[in-house]
Formats: structure tokens, sequence, C-alpha cells
């Protein structure tokens, strides 16, 4: 149930922002998980029901997609092996960089921001 609630409260938060002018960003930010994954559940209580209000998403909305059933629009520097896997990716569906597993909110904020901010030309939206 989180995770449908999280699923649509980051579509809520899209349209709000495509309504209000906001420009989108380049990028997305590619979560890869898999059933029963323990790491992906407790990122979905702890950082995934915020994401989709947060500056990050406005730089790289999520997407979720399977381990077993990734997007072939995809061009991953290696397949994604472990979940959570967090890849960020340019419009054109390269990869721009990852990061693997789960390493608690506490962590993971900082470790995205660096990611983002070492891909200024892809994660800032447009003023």
């Amino acid at each position: 149930m989180a995770f449908r609630s999280a699923v649509i409260s980051g579509l809520a938060w899209a349209a709000l922002g495509a309504l209000a002018g906001l420009p989108a960003a380049a990028a997305e930010l590619l979560m890869v998980e898999q059933p029963g994954c323990h790491w992906c559940a407790q990122w979905n209580e702890e950082v995934g029901v915020a994401y989709p209000a947060s500056e990050e998403s406005r730089r790289a909305p999520l997407r979720r997609v399977r381990l077993g059933d990734l997007p072939e629009d995809v061009e991953f520097d290696s397949r994604p092996v472990f979940t959570p896997t967090f890849v960020l990716i340019d419009e054109e569906g390269q990869e721009l960089g990852r990061i693997e597993g789960y390493p608690g909110a506490h962590f993971f904020w900082p470790m995205l921001n660096q990611l983002l901010d070492a891909h200024p030309e892809a994660t800032v939206p447009d003023s």
C-alpha cells in the first residue's frame, strides 16, 4: 500500500509541477527493485514517501523498474545485480552514475545529491 501511495503521490506532484509551469528535469532516477527485497521496502518507508515532494525529485523524477525486466531504452554501464540499485540516466537513456544498495536515509540523501550535483547539465531544471 505504501508503494501505491508513493506512486500516486509522485504522479500528483508531477502533474502539479506541469500545471504550475515548473521545468522538468532531463534526467530520471531509476530504482531497480524486485519483489521481496527487504532494502527496497525499507527505502519505500524511509525515503520513497518523501521523494516525490523533494527537490531531488524535481531534478530526477523516479522511475521504478524490476530487476528481471530492465527497460530496453536504458544503456547501463553494467547490468544491475543488487536491489535496490538507483541509476541516474540522462534524457537519452545513458547511465550517468548509480548508487548500489540502500545505506539508510541518513546516507542516501547526501549520496544522491552528490550524484545529482556531478551532472548539473542533466539534473538542474531550467529556470
